[in-house]
């Protein structure tokens, strides 16, 4: 089986070289990219299973990059981020980053957030059900990764993230999840009672879902939220 390849995208040379090394030793293929030019040179010739994005760079930002990679692309993105900048983690989740972590970061840790995200990506909870999922006025292909409003037929791709949190809710449908249910599930961890990360990809799945007035997704007070439809399975 071939290794797992990572793409770091950062302007620091040391920490690139650090994190290329570590990884390499951890048993993946890493390549390094000092800003957005060089990742685009980079993935017009591979297409790595992990992208770790810098936010402060020379020339397009992190934020910019993770826009435009979104735009066609659902390869697992870990934001790196400044040590204090709430903002910036929130902002970068918002922008379809899988998961973020502080410069202070030791690399055992992570290494834990990459073998995460990469095990989800292929053992999404979606994948547990059948090949596709109707609720309310959607179909989930799960296989695709496509969602689609049934009546208008419009069509979305989804990201890793974005499918992992939604398959845990259509398997779960009608049941209460709490913030922990959902944070181990997308991120392999326990929520922070304090971040706001869970409502961020809890907001992004409503927007997907078209929830505005917040009556698919309900939010359940001082316990979570629910899915409030049936799923019927096909395939």
């Amino acid at each position: 089986m071939e290794n797992k390849l990572i793409l770091v995208v950062d302007d620091n040379v040391e920490l690139r070289e650090a994190l290329t090394d570590y990884l390499g030793k951890a048993g993946f293929d890493v390549l390094g990219a000092e800003n957005g030019e060089a990742m685009w040179r980079i993935l017009s010739d591979n297409k790595p299973d992990l992208i770790i994005l810098d936010i402060m760079m020379p020339g397009d930002d992190g934020f910019t990059l993770c826009q435009k990679l979104r735009r066609d692309s659902d390869i697992p993105i870990i934001m790196l981020t400044a040590v204090t900048e709430e903002a910036d983690r929130v902002a970068g989740l918002e922008m379809g980053a899988d998961d973020y972590i502080t410069k202070s970061f030791s690399p055992r840790e992570l290494l834990a957030r990459i073998k995460t995200i990469l095990r989800r990506s292929q053992h999404s909870g979606a994948k547990r059900m059948a090949r596709r999922a109707l609720f309310a006025n959607w179909q989930l292909d799960t296989v695709t990764r496509q969602l689609t409003h049934l009546p208008t037929q419009t069509v979305k791709q989804l990201s890793g993230a974005d499918l992992s949190l939604l398959g845990l809710f259509l398997s779960n449908a009608e049941s209460i999840l709490s913030r922990d249910d959902i944070a181990r599930e997308i991120w392999g961890r326990d929520a922070d009672p304090f971040e706001r990360g869970i409502d961020v990809q809890i907001s992004r799945l409503r927007h997907h879902l078209e929830d505005k007035d917040r009556s698919l997704i309900l939010t359940v007070r001082n316990k979570g939220y629910m899915l409030a439809a049936g799923v019927d399975y096909e395939g």
